[in-house]
């Protein structure tokens, strides 16, 4: 049962590090306003299309979990004779991520190594988005989209992927839906603000644009804690 407990706060704290990631936020908004712009009068289409885009993200995220965990478990013999290096190694990762991200608080600049979307890719991203037109399209660029998202959120899933590769594929699999759940439930939670209209894209956007730094340092104060935490065996 503790080690359950265990699991549970570490692979949270890494989703939520993950979940509050900005480019995430970002490409969202601008699906969003997309399809607004498209359809002024169609809130339920910005519905669909919003949720359909966060669907897309979860299962794609969820093949790259089950991706990095056959990975791991390709060179499983190795990480069993060296465990300890391995989980203090998770650990480094973990708290160097924090680290950037903490830097990106007092020093933030757009595109930060690992922390955000290359600016190079940001273009890229824009002309892919403005292409949708529907729910179904929405749902297609999701797929897309999250290679583009790679380099600014993989870092935390690697940490929890290399956590869960030990169990198995089975049983690492609810862990994963866990994890994604937790990932993507801000992008579900602006849908609904913005379907109900709690808030518009534009308020959404420009809090993202004035909290960016609050949000980069609630990521990196929870991954440098878990890494610090798997070094020094508090979990």
């Amino acid at each position: 049962m503790v080690v359950d407990v265990l699991s549970f706060t570490k692979i949270t704290g890494l989703a939520l590090a993950d979940s509050v990631n900005p480019c995430e936020i970002a490409v969202l908004t601008m699906i969003l306003m997309t399809i607004l712009i498209q359809n002024p009068d169609k809130r339920k289409k910005v519905l669909y299309a919003g949720l359909a885009f966060v669907l897309s993200v979860f299962i794609a995220y969820l093949v790259y979990g089950v991706i990095l965990i056959e990975i791991f478990k390709t060179f499983a013999g190795f990480l069993r004779e060296n465990s300890p290096y391995v989980y203090n190694g998770l650990g480094i990762l973990s708290m160097i991520l924090g680290a950037l991200n903490i830097k990106d608080f007092f020093y933030y600049k757009k595109g930060g190594f690992v922390t955000e979307m290359p600016i190079f890719l940001r273009p890229k991203v824009k002309r892919i988005i403005d292409n949708i037109t529907s729910t179904k399209g929405a749902f297609i660029i999701g797929f897309i989209v999250t290679l583009f998202l790679l380099p600014c959120t993989m870092g935390p899933y690697i940490v929890a992927s290399g956590l869960l590769s030990n169990l198995g594929i089975v049983k690492a699999l609810p862990w994963l839906v866990y994890y994604n759940l937790v990932f993507v439930l801000p992008m579900i939670a602006i849908v609904l603000l913005v379907y109900f209209g709690f808030s518009r894209v534009e308020e959404v956007s420009g809090w993202k644009e004035r909290n960016i730094k609050k949000l980069h340092l609630i990521a990196g104060v929870l991954l440098f804690l878990i890494g610090l935490g798997l070094i020094l065996g508090w979990f």
